[in-house]
């Protein structure tokens, strides 16, 4: 215990001196940490803190939050990705705001039953506002804890997530958890780093592990289990005099749900032959008239998510006649398009 408690003042008075000036470290009102975690998990703090301050600037407490329309939160959110985390956001937005009357609950048992809300999360907003025993468990702490403490575990399997937890545990200073839980992640943030971290000046390296067995490159511990998935989109851009297109809202369970799109046709592999195009265009989208079809980007654009490539390719469609339930080019700019879209909405617009 004792020397599990020389660790987290260690760690602390390290804090103390050198942590970053971030903006949610300024209050501890939970909706500000909770809406900093949501929007920081799988984010650079360097992106995330520019959309956390557009956040609480548009929304200041909950209750603005929780009656905003969905289309406002996706498109403050654009270009974040992970677009679940913005539904959750919303949805636990609108129960704390009715079912809690706007009080966040303080007991990390009830916080963890919120919507996008689970044991790193929760643990933070308990120990962070309310001072609660609960240690949290990121990327930052495994790696910091595999390396001081000699952990191969892997940390993507069950066991390992057990094991770093209760060792996370077992280090958690009682009397302030909140700034030893942010202290030991902005330690992994910036001195125990995944590529060349700072050994010379760590405040642990007469005591670290992998320093003295030179395995710094070997842990943590992750066993490889991601498999890429490949998909080929062919959008249709439909071009219509006037300052018009054709835009839809994506409602199945994929990715990028809610958000809008131009008509898509997703193929098995690239698509050169322009005939299964005209086929969806007269059969799908009931264009009967003459139109020109032309492909824009003569190489596929490659967009990668943490699952999936999605290869694509845009197709300007021109029709002679109007079809119905056509969208203004200006429109778009208050609607939450993905980040390949966008991109390719600014530079369509800006060269046309």
């Amino acid at each position: 215990m004792r020397e599990n408690l020389k660790f987290s003042n260690t760690l602390i008075m390290w804090y103390l001196i050198n942590q970053r000036d971030l903006p949610w470290r300024k209050s501890n009102d939970p909706y500000l940490i909770w809406l900093s975690e949501i929007i920081l998990q799988q984010t650079r703090i360097a992106q995330g803190t520019s959309y956390y301050e557009k956040f609480a600037s548009e929304f200041d407490d909950i209750f603005g939050l929780a009656e905003a329309d969905e289309k406002t939160i996706l498109k403050l959110w654009q270009g974040l990705g992970y677009y679940s985390r913005a539904r959750n956001l919303h949805s636990t937005a609108k129960i704390v705001a009715s079912q809690y009357k706007g009080q966040f609950p303080s007991s990390y048992n009830e916080l963890i039953k919120l919507k996008g809300i689970g044991d790193y999360t929760a643990s933070a907003i308990a120990s962070i506002a309310f001072n609660q025993p609960h240690a949290t468990v990121d990327g930052n702490v495994f790696r910091v804890l595999s390396r001081i403490f000699g952990i191969y575990t892997p940390i993507n399997e069950s066991k390992g997530i057990k094991e770093f937890k209760l060792l996370a545990e077992e280090l958690l200073n009682p009397e302030d958890p909140g700034t030893h839980n942010q202290a030991l992640m902005e330690f992994g943030a910036l001195v125990c780093t995944p590529k060349k971290p700072k050994c010379d000046t760590c405040i642990f390296n007469h005591t670290c592990f992998a320093l003295q067995e030179k395995s710094i490159d070997v842990l943590p511990v992750k066993l490889k289990k991601l498999k890429i998935r490949k998909r080929y989109f062919n959008y249709l851009v439909f071009d219509i005099k006037g300052g018009s297109t054709l835009l839809r809202q994506r409602k199945h369970k994929d990715i990028w749900q809610n958000l809008f799109e131009f008509p898509l046709h997703e193929t098995i592999q690239d698509l050169q032959d322009e005939s299964e195009l005209e086929k969806v265009i007269k059969t799908e989208l009931l264009i009967q008239g003459s139109y020109t079809l032309k492909k824009y980007n003569e190489l596929p654009i490659i967009h990668k998510l943490t699952h999936q490539t999605i290869v694509t390719s845009f197709w300007i469609v021109k029709p002679m006649e109007k079809p119905r339930n056509l969208t203004s080019w200006r429109e778009l700019e208050n609607l939450a398009l993905p980040v390949l879209l966008q991109n390719f909405v600014d530079k369509y617009q800006s060269t046309n």
